[in-house]
């Protein structure tokens, strides 16, 4: 019996006809087992064979030794019942699971713990909760384990106010110091924006593991709190905790999120000591991150060092071309990754859409539109149309746009009217210009951009009534204008400066290089174009708004405070103005250094007086 079992635990593979073979094998006959009572290593051995199922996932052997346990009366026995229930679990077969769950006597804390968490592990997150009323009910005692099982259930389906019912479930119950309860509220309460709660939780903690960090890096950087997700990626390293590929690919995508390239830099030696480059999805998040800092000739030598590049590999390195705007080396990608036997899906189709978009390639995004379809397969969703809008729209194909977004399957977003709008006023198309507005004053009747944007379109058709109508709905009704922000990384800290800034520690400095910056810039052919400023101010105050921007300041401080050398990279969260961008073409120019501007939309390379858009963004 020993030798049959040593057999069958070290076979990969093994029949139901094996199994119930060696089963059978010296099984004491039903008048033998009566007088012997089935010996103790019988059930062991049963019980071995059972696991090894397990293990494999072979739910038919499986049956095949559930089927040998009711022959010999162990369907009431709670250990064999909790293996065969793990043997279901594992091999997916959760109705099977409840089935012997159900026919159970008397069940055991293991018996809840592992039916809950492989519903909760197999995205059957109501049936979970459900178990652990049922558990509750019944007066059944539980463990940790069970509290973290129903949480992580609750993360599946956003249910916060359950959420916290449970934390509140496990004070009472002086569970929630315990590491997995504590990392999995955590996880929870950033998963659902609740990053306060994630952080009280988290300090709260007085053991946490690698996990509970991962956890609480990935909610900062989720939740687009970058700074934060950096500054506890360091107190992490202060306190020697392991890294692992979650963290790793987190702190990077934190790292993109405020452009800092030397912090990414050093991530990046981390992942090359600790032998993570090999990751095919740390490798992704580095390719993007360089990408996203303004050097994507970075992102393509890591691109290049990937073995095995998979479709997310390949997107990575498109998308970051299509952001610079090098539409021929995104188009040239987007051919070598089909040589490669890899298909592209509705990412890599939105990233070179956009770049088409980008340098105004109209007939090449039709091609590739229309190639999507035809050739993959594959159904444009709401982003694709969008790229197509704003590719009609940039180059001057503003009726042609309309029509589209009249014909496609989608209800248009903000973001589409948004773009057809500003093409509006750069072609002068008044006509659909009213339309888009109209448009985006019902979807966003908050945001001043578009009253402002729509008044400035009427200003450049002479329309002088209307532009007194659109200034003075701004002035009376309460209205949003997003500000603008711009961040420059230096030493590893990262500056963030507004529109007029004051609170900066060197403002003066920052103030008095730029009063002598624009001296410079004019000597070289600079104008105010106050037209791009959209106060309703007089004109001397639109030049001292205009002067102050934040991606003038951050360049003025990246000038005093970057070695001469050295690339100064911006980051700004709206899109760039005309006046700024061509202050930066000037700058450059006048202190002959390079200039990357990274706006909302897409990056510029300002070198020697010219900006890698040619003007077009």
């Amino acid at each position: 019996r020993n030798l049959c079992c040593t057999r069958i635990l070290h076979c990969k593979k093994f029949s139901a006809v094996g199994v119930a073979a060696a089963v059978q094998l010296e099984t004491p006959t039903p008048v033998t087992l009566s007088r012997r009572r089935m010996s103790n290593t019988w059930v062991s051995y049963l019980h071995a064979v059972l696991q090894l199922c397990a293990r494999n996932k072979a739910s038919i052997q499986g049956k095949a030794c559930h089927a040998r346990a009711i022959r010999f009366g162990l369907q009431e026995d709670t250990t064999t019942s909790n293996i065969l229930i793990n043997v279901y679990c594992k091999s997916g077969l959760l109705s099977s699971a409840r089935k012997v769950f159900d026919g159970m006597p008397a069940r055991s804390l293991v018996s809840w713990n592992t039916l809950i968490g492989s519903y909760a592990r197999n995205g059957e997150a109501h049936e979970a909760l459900s178990l652990f009323k049922l558990m509750q009910r019944n007066g059944s005692s539980f463990s940790e384990f069970t509290i973290s099982s129903v949480v992580c259930a609750a993360v599946a389906i956003c249910a916060v106010f359950v959420c916290k019912q449970l934390h509140g479930f496990a004070i009472k119950a002086a569970v929630d110091s315990n590491v997995f309860v504590g990392t999995a509220l955590a996880d929870v309460y950033a998963k659902s924006g609740l990053v306060k709660e994630a952080s009280r939780v988290f300090e709260s903690m007085q053991e946490r593991s690698v996990v509970t960090w991962s956890c609480m890096v990935v909610g900062y950087v989720q939740n687009e709190l970058f700074e934060e997700a950096l500054l506890l990626f360091h107190r992490a390293q202060k306190m020697e905790v392991e890294h692992d590929h979650f963290i790793l690919s987190s702190i990077i995508c934190g790292c993109a999120g405020v452009a800092a390239l030397i912090e990414g830099k050093q991530v990046h030696a981390i992942i090359s000591k600790t032998g993570f480059c090999s990751n095919i999805f740390v490798a992704s998040s580095l390719i993007d991150m360089y990408a996203k800092c303004g050097s994507v000739e970075e992102a393509y030598t890591v691109f290049t060092n990937v073995e095995d590049k998979n479709v997310v590999s390949w997107n990575a390195m498109i998308s970051g071309f299509a952001k610079h705007a090098r539409a021929l080396e995104a188009m040239i990608s987007f051919e070598k990754m089909q040589q490669m036997g890899l298909y592209p899906n509705e990412v890599t189709y939105i990233s070179v859409l956009s770049a088409c978009s980008h340098m105004g390639l109209v007939d090449e995004a039709k091609s590739y539109f229309d190639l999507m379809i035809t050739k993959h397969n594959l159904s444009p969703n709401v982003i694709h149309y969008s790229c197509m809008v704003d590719t009609l729209g940039r180059a001057g194909m503003i009726s042609e746009a309309y029509d589209l977004i009249q014909r496609m399957p989608f209800v248009a977003t903000a973001s589409m009217w948004g773009s057809l709008l500003a093409c509006c006023r750069f072609h002068g198309n008044l006509e659909i210009a009213e339309i888009a507005a109209k448009h985006l004053f019902e979807m966003e009747p908050d945001n001043a951009g578009n009253y402002i944007l729509l008044s400035n379109i009427y200003a450049a058709n002479k329309k002088w009534e209307e532009v007194v109508r659109a200034r003075k709905f701004l002035k009376e009704n309460v209205v949003k204008n997003e500000k603008g922000k711009s961040w420059i990384a230096v030493k590893d800290k990262v500056h963030k400066f507004m529109v007029g800034e004051i609170n900066h520690p060197r403002i003066a400095e920052i103030y008095s290089k730029l009063d002598s910056l624009v001296e410079e810039v004019k000597i070289l052919g600079y104008k105010v174009e106050t037209e791009h400023e959209l106060h309703d101010v007089e004109e001397s105050r639109k030049q001292e708004l205009l002067k102050h921007h934040s991606e003038k300041l951050a360049l003025s401080f990246g000038l005093l405070s970057l070695p001469a050398s050295a690339p100064i990279r911006i980051m700004k969260n709206l899109r760039i103005c005309g006046d700024c961008h061509s202050f930066m073409k000037h700058a450059s120019s006048s202190t002959q250094r390079e200039i990357i501007v990274r706006d909302i939309n897409r990056f510029h390379h300002f070198r020697k007086g010219r900006c890698s858009c040619s003007d077009f963004w």
